[in-house]
């Protein structure tokens, strides 16, 4: 996607795999800076502090890690050690432990001096998957979009959560995928875009659909009911950290509750994934699916730009107050109109039969 008009991508190689550059995503809406990951405990403080984040960029920062885990130490003991760490990075998203074991499935059959070149053309390799994956998942969607429009005859309205745009993936994005090849194939239609509180990735979210030119408003996040009770919203599509066998689908804490909305109201609610972001070895969502519990302190402040247009950390209440700050939610499959993955879109209960091939691979 673009940037202030350039073509940008939000991870890349630099000299070869020796270093890795990022976009510091705790920077933005307010500054855009790019970061140099030089060494794979780089790679983990980036991956925990959000700095990268979004499940497939999540993946592909950990198999960049790993090459930079390589480039120390190519031998088993280090090799190994490193990527324990950083696949326990952060636990919800799949994708991460996916693209570890990626790695190290290619790497550890081969003598430690072939490691790294192997490590390169690998990470370079996935990272080409996930833009094409996230393209192809925008092709696939946006026939839901334009089926409203021609339904409707006046641009749709779309309601997202979080940020599943291209932040969150190499290129394109996911549950913005769809949205931003209707939007370029002529669809009208307007976004409405969650705060998503505590840490305001909504914002990330307008601030990449402003930069391609995209009708969108910003909302708090309890105004999503009222609007679907108006007619004010045709559609739902997020994105996921996660989602089991039978389509259960693990997203940014407060999905469930539009999932609830969403069904309350007889509006589509769809979720977009790569169908890395599928774990095969769990069913029930609810039961099986680890939440990362943040710090209390994303609660209790909020930050932002003082008039002087300057960083600034707000405390919304006195800091010893308890606070709890699960990342994510779960939402039974029963609420989900259908899982926008790169192959099509299918009902979630549908997975296990479209993707045997993924379960065969996976000896399951």
């Amino acid at each position: 996607m673009k940037v202030n008009g350039i073509p940008t991508r939000t991870i890349r190689a630099l000299d070869n795999g020796s270093a890795i550059e990022i976009i510091d995503q705790t920077l933005l809406p307010y500054r855009f800076e790019k970061r140099i990951l030089s060494d794979w405990r780089d790679g983990v403080e980036a991956i925990e502090t959000m700095r990268v984040r979004g499940a497939p960029l999540i993946g592909i920062a950990g198999a960049w890690s790993v090459v930079l885990a390589v480039k120390e130490n190519p031998e088993n003991g280090p090799l190994l050690a490193a990527a324990e760490r950083i696949q326990c990075a952060r636990p919800t998203a799949v994708n991460l432990v996916w693209a570890v074991q990626k790695m190290l499935t290619a790497l550890l059959p081969r003598e430690p001096s072939q490691r790294f070149d192997t490590a390169v053309k690998l990470a370079a390799q996935l990272t080409q998957e996930d833009v094409d994956t996230c393209r192809a998942i925008g092709d696939m969607g946006c026939s839901l979009i334009a089926e409203r429009y021609q339904a409707l005859r006046r641009p749709v309205n779309i309601l997202t959560h979080c940020n599943a745009g291209w932040l969150a993936t190499v290129d394109y994005g996911t549950a913005l995928a769809p949205i931003y090849a209707a939007f370029e194939r002529g669809t009208p239609l307007h976004v409405w875009v969650d705060e998503t509180r505590p840490r305001n990735q909504g914002l990330l979210t307008a601030w990449e659909l402003r930069q391609q030119g995209v009708p969108h408003t910003i909302i708090a996040d309890n105004a999503g009911g009222q609007l679907m009770q108006k007619g004010d919203v045709d559609l739902v599509i997020v994105g996921a950290d996660r989602i089991t066998r039978r389509g259960d689908v693990a997203n940014k804490i407060g999905t469930y509750l539009k999932a609830l909305a969403a069904f309350d109201n007889d509006i589509p609610f769809f979720v977009a994934a790569p169908s890395s972001t599928i774990d095969w070895k769990l069913n029930d969502g609810k039961r099986e699916i680890p939440i990362e519990n943040r710090s209390a302190a994303e609660v209790l402040t909020v930050r932002g730009v003082d008039q002087t247009g300057h960083d600034a950390s707000v405390q919304l209440a006195p800091p010893d107050e308890a606070a709890v700050n699960p990342a994510f939610d779960v939402t039974h499959n029963r609420f989900v109109s259908g899982i926008i993955t790169e192959r099509g879109i299918f009902a979630p209960t549908d997975l296990a039969t479209r993707f045997q091939d993924q379960i065969a691979n996976a000896g399951l």
